[in-house]
């Protein structure tokens, strides 16, 4: 094949060569945390020309943004809060990803809104999903416009749905993404245009020089070794620990709560539909989305105020989302049909103080202290408006002479020429051997970075197989998590790389000796590391289940934190 690298390699020599740089360079912007926030600031200062370092304490989206409902979307609730401008925001960034920043990433997916209520009830839905249409084509959407059913058309199209819940229904479309490959796409197009990036990378200090801040100590969890990093400013992106950035730098900037999303995962044949639902409940709005041959059925929004690294789900959190479901659901989902679950946090605002400046009602950047700018709230679509306001803050705090931001026209790694590169999938099957749904499997979810994972394919036959517990997922996949995608440890690969962890219903544990074993040869472990880390992913699965039978969060929580981080350094 000869691939040829389109972006950013992280590997563990990359990692060594950036924390060095970071360890003597005086850089323009330290960057903390490698969220899709962090990463897209590290990635929009880099392209402005500046020197930019990003340190991440776990790995690349170890937090919400590989915990979110996955969809770029606009956000039709915040329609009824007349907030116009960010529905047309989100929307315009929506439009970006599918058509020329990650195409191969961002697909379309269809959601139907049933209706509940006879004519009241369509006109006031419908003219708020046209008015969503409208904003969409302010930027010419490439996405279908809604479309009236009647009752019986709805449930031809999904006929999952109880005939004596609904009256008819709406449909609309939006995009989808796996949040966690994209957020690493974000990474690596920050790291190709000359970012120095570093996951397992713990800020413990900030460092001073009077009232100001000058850049951060560092410790290196995989070593233990500690390093200052100096910068004219620095960037706190860390979501739900900002405030504990801030209280390192004595600050009295914004303060963020955590709100707790638990989603589940059921197989594709428990719910017969031909496209999402999008139901409202008491409080909010149930999504149940398509992911390949599986539906995410979800959210919650509940206050969390325990561990933040490791959020957990409980029994409540699961009776919730199936009741909800099953609302609208015939058959009705039980607990045996869920094969995955997963836990996120939410960033909210909860006040802003008069150093912080609202650029939209959903997120916000402050400078409490001279030298730390932080930036928290927002939504997952809107990563890249959230990255340019921070960094305009940051360098007019810094007084650096910056061009505008460009992001905009940066396609993500793996994008330039993917559609050329999609159309000759079935040569790319005929030259590899592997079927053309194999290398349409890898090109959704590398473009044109593909041909690097048939390279390894050619030089070693058995990465074309499937990992065990896995119809998807390659064992190319696990190598390329190591020598391209900055993996560390076997839970990066299982749960971020790839999705084992929520898409088989072992949870990945019998894929991890097979895993494990690959990543040995690409990260030179021995039998002991190999061991441990197996252990490790499997204590840790059993925490999670075990978890999920505790009736109320704190126990849950308690439950969750008996198996150890695997990057035991982390205090």
């Amino acid at each position: 094949m000869h691939g040829t690298d389109t972006g950013g390699r992280l590997d563990p020599a990359q990692r060594a060569t950036d924390l060095r740089r970071m360890a003597t360079e005086t850089l323009d912007l330290l960057v903390v945390g490698g969220g899709v926030t962090g990463a897209g600031v590290a990635l929009d200062g880099a392209t402005r020309g500046l020197a930019v370092g990003l340190v991440e304490q776990r790995d690349y989206s170890a937090g919400t943004s590989s915990r979110s409902s996955k969809l770029f979307h606009g956000g039709l609730r915040y329609l009824e809060q007349l907030d116009f401008r960010l529905v047309a925001e989100a929307l315009h960034e929506r439009n970006l990803m599918l058509e020329h920043l990650c195409p191969h990433l961002a697909r379309p997916v269809r959601f139907l809104y049933p209706l509940t209520r006879r004519v009241w009830e369509r006109a006031y839905v419908g003219a708020g999903i046209a008015l969503y249409d409208v904003l969409a084509a302010v930027g010419d959407s490439p996405l279908p416009r809604h479309r009236h059913l009647s009752k019986r058309a709805a449930l031809r199209l999904v006929p999952s749905l109880r005939s004596d819940a609904i009256t008819g229904a709406i449909t609309y479309s939006d995009a989808q993404v796996d949040d966690a490959r994209h957020t690493m796409a974000v990474v690596r197009t920050a790291r190709h245009h000359g970012a120095a990036v570093a996951s397992s990378a713990q800020v413990v200090a900030l460092l001073r020089d009077g009232e100001r801040v000058v850049g951060a100590r560092v410790r290196d969890i995989e070593t233990g070794e500690e390093l200052d990093v100096r910068a004219r400013q620095v960037v706190n992106a860390t979501g739900v620990w900002t405030d504990r950035i801030e209280d390192l730098a004595g600050a009295e900037g914004m303060r963020v709560r955590a709100s707790k999303g638990v989603h589940l995962v059921v197989p594709g044949d428990r719910i017969d539909a031909g496209c999402g639902l999008i139901c409202r409940t008491p409080t909010s709005v149930l999504f149940v989305i398509p992911w390949g041959d599986r539906w995410i059925v979800g959210t919650t929004d509940t206050d969390w105020g325990l561990d933040l690294a490791h959020p957990a789900a409980s029994a409540a959190d699961l009776d919730y989302l199936l009741g909800q479901a099953n609302r609208w659901l015939d058959p009705p989902l039980t607990h045996a049909d869920i094969v995955g679950v997963y836990a996120g946090l939410r960033p909210l605002l909860s006040g802003e103080s008069d150093s912080t400046s609202a650029l939209t009602r959903e997120h916000a950047v402050s400078a409490a202290v001279p030298g730390l700018v932080s930036v928290a709230g927002g939504k997952y679509t809107t990563y890249r408006v959230m990255a340019a306001d921070a960094v305009d803050a940051a360098v007019q705090a810094a007084a650096i002479d910056a061009p505008a931001s460009c992001t905009e026209r940066i396609p993500l790694v793996g994008a330039s020429g993917f559609e050329a590169m999609w159309n000759r999938r079935a040569s790319l099957a005929d030259d590899s051997g592997l079927p053309v749904r194999r290398v349409e499997h890898l090109l959704r979810r590398y473009g044109t970075d593909t041909p690097l994972l048939l390279d390894q394919i050619a030089d070693d036959p058995a990465l074309g197989g499937c990992v065990p517990g896995s119809d998807d997922h390659l064992a190319v996949e696990v190598r390329f998590a190591a020598t391209h995608e900055g993996a560390l440890h076997l839970d990066d690969v299982l749960t971020r790389r790839t999705r084992l962890s929520i898409e088989t219903p072992d949870r990945g544990v019998g894929a991890a000796p097979v895993a494990a074993a690959i990543l040995a040869d690409a990260l030179g472990w021995d039998e002991a590391t190999v061991a441990r880390e197996v252990d490790s992913y499997a204590k840790r699965v059993e925490a999670e289940r075990e978890s999920q039978q505790a009736v109320d969060d704190h126990t849950a929580d308690a439950r969750r934190l008996g198996a150890q981080d695997v990057r035991a350094g982390l205090d």
